[in-house]
């Protein structure tokens, strides 16, 4: 995610690559879409939904884990995402 601007909000132009070869750059695979989605949903940082707690880490499978209620989420749920067999990059590119 370190080619992402870290704006509070998406801005057009600025947080969306212009052309394919940008969306390329921006999104090689499945994890640089995650990331994405990780910005997306938590602009200051990683927040759990239910607590509001902040302590909490990345796990292998890209799901979060919080320290405090020991629960696991991901950035896509609740979104077309969720529990999709289709690879992000295929989505993203579709979109």
């Amino acid at each position: 995610m370190a080619n992402l601007p870290l704006h509070p909000q998406p801005k057009a132009d600025k947080d969306y690559p212009k052309g394919y070869a940008d969306f390329l750059g921006w999104f090689p695979d499945d994890a640089a879409c995650l990331d994405y989605l990780d910005w997306l949903r938590w602009p200051s940082g990683f927040s759990w939904p239910d607590c509001a707690d902040g302590t909490g880490w990345r796990l292998k499978d890209g799901r979060w884990w919080c320290k405090v209620c020991r629960r696991r989420v991901s950035a896509t749920a609740g979104t077309i995402f969720h529990h999709t067999k289709t690879p992000l990059t295929v989505w993203f590119a579709a979109a």
